[in-house]
């Protein structure tokens, strides 16, 4: 069941960002001009069982979703304030088949930390923000999906100064991530020797490889690429993924009615070819390869 509770919309002077990520936005991501002639076709004259959570979205006029605002290629706040990415148009897809348009999505800011207790506590009505889906999270919320698959790597500085050529090359280096990541955890538990350093964003990361802070920044690849696509100068990506991370969309704990809902928007817009546009507009103008296959999603 949704909850009523609705947030305050997050205005765009409260995302801070670094120097990378601006850059990134205006030369990889800088869809919002071309919004109107991507947006997914809004479902009309939509119908669904009264009770249900798409019934109170449809009748509300409105839904917000949770997305990361520093992540270029998935969910970034561009320089209008606006956000884009792969995560965001997999929104509004998901949205027109509600029967709503872009104007009636409210997209906020979720880090990895906030991600369960913002939909815990009904702040939002999905989250979509590379959410790698495991056990210990589906005790606490549903997932739909998955409907991308990233792996775990590592961006060192330009040169690999440090000669890190996977993770058995961390022990002894300092390494940043994010507090609630599943890659932070995956160090903690199976690369201990390392230095683990810990912020909200990835940008902070960025900036503390630049700044020689950490030796490394571990997280998702293509999260990754969309890092070193705004400092290709500065960074560069080791190229050896180590872990299978895939990408769900989160709901309340036992809405399975919402899940079905998600997940049959899902496999529709794999077999229609919107889910590749999404990609080929978004996180593919970042990795220059184009949309991959799907995958399976796993109805739990």
């Amino acid at each position: 069941m949704r909850l009523t509770t609705r947030p305050a919309r997050i205005a765009a002077t409260a995302a801070v960002f670094g120097v990378v990520l601006a850059g990134c936005s205006s030369e990889a991501g800088n869809q919002a001009a071309q919004e109107s002639d991507n947006a997914p076709e809004v479902a009309e004259d939509v119908e669904f069982e009264a009770g249900t959570t798409m019934a109170e979205i449809a009748d509300a006029g409105s839904i917000t979703i949770g997305t990361k605002f520093d992540q270029p290629g998935f969910g970034l706040l561009n320089p209008s304030g606006v956000p884009e990415g792969f995560d965001v148009e997999i929104g509004k897809i998901i949205a027109a088949k509600l029967g709503l348009d872009e104007g009636q999505i409210e997209f906020v800011e979720t880090v990895s930390a906030n991600r369960e207790s913002f939909i815990q506590n009904g702040q939002v009505d999905l989250v979509i923000a590379t959410y790698t889906i495991n056990d210990t999270r589906k005790e606490l919320v549903d997932f739909a999906g998955p409907y991308y698959e990233a792996g775990q790597d590592i961006m060192v500085a330009s040169g690999n100064p440090e000669g890190i050529e996977g993770p058995d090359d961390l022990a002894g280096k300092n390494v940043c991530s994010v507090e609630g990541s599943t890659p932070a955890q995956n160090i903690r538990d199976n690369y201990p020797e390392a230095t683990l350093t810990l912020f909200d964003v990835y940008s902070k990361c960025a900036d503390a490889l630049t700044n020689g802070q950490v030796d490394a920044v571990t997280t998702d690849n293509v999260i990754l690429t969309g890092l070193v696509a705004g400092n290709p100068d500065g960074f560069e990506l080791v190229g050896n993924p180590f872990t299978e991370e895939p990408y769900g969309i989160g709901l309340q704990l036992g809405d399975s009615d919402f899940r079905d809902f998600v997940n049959d928007v899902l496999e529709e817009s794999f077999d229609d070819g919107s889910w590749a546009d999404a990609w080929d507009s978004t996180a593919g103008q970042i990795t220059g390869e184009p949309a991959p296959e799907p995958p399976s999603v796993d109805r739990y």
